[in-house]
């Protein structure tokens, strides 16, 4: 990757359709929506939060950031109008935005650049991509101009800075930002009636506000799947992005709906929480993987939208190679690891489930499964404010059904901290190795090993990589046809 300069041009700018808070109502079209998703934010700052429901209200609506991921996956401007790489992958350049306010009337600029990515890597910061921030040195060329040094490589560095973990926040507003988030986005907060929705309304001083088509915009929390059938069926939801699946078939005869199926970069998972007794054993999580068969839990907690992974990677992305073999159902093999570990059976364990429809399915099925190794689950539903707190933080579970959507997430595993308590030495420096190896071959055969070291560990029972299912009213347009991450870009939908 050489002097790789991207500008923002007219024609750029005409493939983004963003709207003016009038020309709705000129047109006579209607400028609102309503969008429903499963789960709530537990906060507005994806910053502080690793809940991805943070970034499906927030990204591009109200925070934005240097570049932007569009739904093929690929890279385009953003706050930053253009920047170079240097040969070594260390060195970004970016000349960025002129013109450009945050909602509360302070300026964008390198400086706010520079505060935002140094505040991602604090001691104090909660980023869950606090180790790329960590790695970053910026130095600020003039108002309009900032030079990145990374101490890592990783040729999808720009494809991070779009991610939600690096928007750009306003040094005075930004401790502030999980309640009342203040960004340079085309949408303000409009009210959030906890347990029921959050509203966003079209900021008028927007550098596009003319361009704006939907002014108003409302999301919906609906965790049960036949509330979200009956919500789009009697036209009080208009988008729901990542429905349940078992809803398509309503949906997909009915001349008054448009169903979209997307790719993902997500890994649906039993995680387990490899720091308590027997599950710090090896054997013992083969034996899990062992027991349950993937492709039945895929059409029983997918509808069959979901292709199986042996590992924490998805085929399609760099370097992925298949271990489904390394653990295969086997039910023998699982009783097998379980009298080798010294388990006495029945071995009782608890498995939280978020309100996720394909968790709540998902957890009935592998209960199935493993009762048929000896291992009798207690299944606890908590609510999504649970999960995050109990499971996620204070890493209180033994087992829990969670899909992971981050596209570049391997370095969770090198954490000593994280929440399924998994530690190798070994890992780490197989991925210390791939954040600073160059040659595209040498990290795809690194990515490769680190596969089959985390399936070999069998660090979780990795289960299927889901599709998602989009079920919208026919009229609207614009709606991301894949998630490479999980967006809501109001700004592209209009009414046909």
């Amino acid at each position: 990757m050489i002097n790789r300069r991207h500008l923002l041009t007219t024609g750029a700018l005409a493939s983004v359709p963003l709207l003016h808070p009038l020309t709705g109502l000129a047109q006579g079209k209607k400028d609102s929506v309503t969008l429903a998703l499963t789960l709530e934010p537990p906060m507005l700052d994806p910053t502080a939060s690793a809940a991805s429901s943070v970034a499906e209200i927030v990204h591009y609506n109200i925070f934005e950031t240097l570049t932007k991921i569009n739904s093929d996956g690929s890279v385009s401007p953003m706050l930053a109008e253009s920047w170079d790489v240097s040969p070594d992958l260390k060195t970004y350049t970016f000349r960025l935005r002129k013109g450009v306010k945050f909602q509360n009337g302070e300026p964008f600029n390198a400086q706010a650049v520079k505060f935002s990515f140094e505040r991602a890597a604090s001691d104090k910061s909660t980023n869950k991509d606090k180790r790329t921030f960590a790695s970053m040195k910026v130095s600020v060329v003039d108002e309009h101009q900032l030079v990145i040094l990374t101490q890592e490589i990783d040729p999808d560095f720009l494809f991070v800075l779009g991610q939600a973990t690096a928007i750009i926040v306003e040094p005075k507003s930004a401790a502030t930002n999980t309640t009342k988030p203040v960004g340079t986005g085309p949408y303000k907060l409009g009210m959030w009636n906890k347990g029921a929705s959050v509203t966003l309304v079209a900021w008028p001083q927007y550098r596009d506000a003319a361009k704006i088509r939907i002014h108003r915009a409302t999301f919906r929390f609906i965790p049960d799947a036949a509330a979200q059938v009956a919500a789009l069926m009697a036209g009080d939801v208009d988008a729901f992005p990542r429905a349940t699946p078992r809803s398509v078939p309503q949906f997909k005869n009915n001349a008054r709906f448009q169903v979209l199926v997307s790719g993902s970069r997500a890994k649906t998972i039993v995680a387990i929480n490899n720091a308590r007794k027997p599950l710090d054993d090896a054997r013992v999580r083969r034996a899990i993987a062992a027991a349950i068969d993937r492709k039945t839990v895929i059409e029983g907690a997918a509808e069959g939208y979901g292709v199986p992974i042996g590992s924490h990677y998805v085929p399609g992305a760099f370097g992925y190679v298949d271990t489904t073999g390394i653990n295969p159902h086997d039910v023998d093999k699982a009783k097998k690891l379980l009298a080798e570990a010294g388990v006495k059976l029945p071995l009782e364990l608890t498995m939280t489930l978020p309100p996720a429809p394909y968790a709540r399915q998902g957890g009935e099925i592998i209960a199935a499964e493993l009762a048929k190794v000896g291992i009798k689950l207690k299944l606890q539903n908590v609510e999504w404010a649970q999960w995050l707190s109990g499971t996620y933080t204070n890493k209180n579970y033994d087992l829990t059904l969670i899909s992971h959507v981050e596209p570049f997430d391997l370095g969770n595993f090198a954490k000593p901290d994280y929440y399924w308590g998994y530690k190798s030495e070994q890992f780490n420096q197989l991925y210390d190795k791939i954040k600073n190896t160059p040659r595209p071959a040498d990290r795809a055969r690194l990515l490769g090993e680190a596969q089959r070291l985390l399936a070999e560990d069998s660090v979780h029972a990795f289960l299927y990589q889901p599709q998602w299912v989009t079920v919208a009213s026919k009229g609207l347009r614009g709606l991301w046809k894949d998630m490479p991450i999980f967006v809501n870009d109001l700004a592209a939908l209009s009414w046909a």
